[in-house]
């Protein structure tokens, strides 16, 4: 994501990739005013008062509504922002629909001006900007799972089975050496060969399979690490015990599930750590709050927002910090089962 430029009220943004979507969907909630160059066909070119001919040319405009419903999810191409047009060459107070995707730039405003939180987000997506993507192959005997690392998520690509195959008999070598073969040229076709790629697994299977990869496609840049088990949780693994943090020390999903990691590990030994909003919000009150680990739409959810807002604002006033995490990797997921935050303490409030 690129900042192209900021007002008192809002602020203009271009899309890089699909990641930014996530932090798009975030800011864009209900009320806010969303203006892009976009596509309506003339009102008056129908047969009946208000209708349209369906053979009418579509006409470029530059179209701002204001936001009623974001649709996305995750991993998709594009966002959908619904609401009714607040300025337009024509149409104005009918609905419409923006369709964003990679390229496209946006104008947001609000009322009263940008909110903190909104700032972080977009502050942290600008600076994500510049990082690529990172595939992440998990490596076993007989069976090989491909991951793509987003800045706010993993996310399955393929997984492949060698399903016996001949493992048992005569030639299982051959048969191994052609499913690696295989999948290394399947694993090219889904990174490329500009994509950083860590490799990792519990065996020696993975310096095999590097082997196979590099001759596939000669990747640029290849770590291969130990883990102490395999499947997903070997992609978590590298993850929260930093053993590929050359390649994604920086990320903000590094920063998430690192700090969820030592959150559970706290609360597993009674230690300084809180959940439950009465516990994090006297935890705050106090100064006790380090760091606050918060699922991003909680603090932009009607109902409870005005909340966490107060005890957000009560953390940064104490000089903890806030992470707005992403509920699309494991660790989301567990942040989730805590009521979607956690706080890491400096002492037991």
């Amino acid at each position: 994501m690129r900042e192209v430029s900021r007002s008192d009220n809002g602020v203009k943004l271009r899309i890089d990739d699909d990641d930014d979507l996530w932090t798009l969907a975030r800011i864009c909630r209900e009320g806010t005013s969303a203006g892009m160059l976009s596509h309506r066909r003339d009102s008056t070119t129908g047969t009946q008062e208000g209708g349209r001919s369906k053979q009418a040319e579509r006409k470029p405009m530059w179209i701002v509504l204001r936001v009623e419903e974001a649709g996305f999810q995750p991993f998709t191409d594009n966002l959908r922002l619904h609401g009714v047009i607040s300025e337009a060459p024509m149409d104005v107070g009918s609905y419409h629909t923006h369709i964003i995707e990679a390229g496209d730039e946006i104008e947001l405003s609000w009322e009263g001006g940008i909110d903190s939180r909104d700032l972080q987000l977009i502050e942290s997506a600008v600076a994500d900007g510049q990082r690529s993507r990172v595939g992440l192959i998990v490596v076993e005997n007989d069976e090989i799972l491909l991951f793509e690392v987003a800045k706010h998520g993993i996310r399955d690509v393929s997984s492949f089975s060698m399903r016996g195959g001949g493992k048992r008999g005569k030639d299982s070598s051959a048969v191994r050496s052609d499913f690696y073969s295989r999948v290394a040229k399947e694993a090219c076709l889904v990174f490329g060969s500009s994509m950083p790629v860590a490799i990792c697994g519990p065996g020696l299977a993975r310096e095999r399979f590097e082997t196979n990869l590099r001759e596939a496609c000669g990747i640029v840049k290849i770590l291969n690490v130990a883990t102490s088990i395999g499947g997903r949780a070997a992609a978590n693994e590298v993850i929260s015990e930093g053993l590929a943090d050359s390649l994604l020390g920086e990320y903000a999903i590094v920063h998430e599930v690192r700090a969820i990691e030592e959150a559970l590990r706290r609360v597993s030994v009674d230690g300084a750590a809180a959940y439950g909003i009465k516990e994090i919000q006297f935890s705050a009150e106090q100064g006790a709050v380090e760091c606050l680990v918060i699922e991003a739409s909680l603090l932009r959810e009607e109902g409870l927002a005005a909340k966490w807002k107060s005890i957000s604002d009560a953390v940064t006033t104490g000089g903890g910090s806030i992470i707005q995490a992403s509920m699309d990797h494991d660790a989301g997921k567990q942040l989730m089962g805590f009521g979607g935050a956690l706080a890491l303490l400096r002492w037991r409030a």
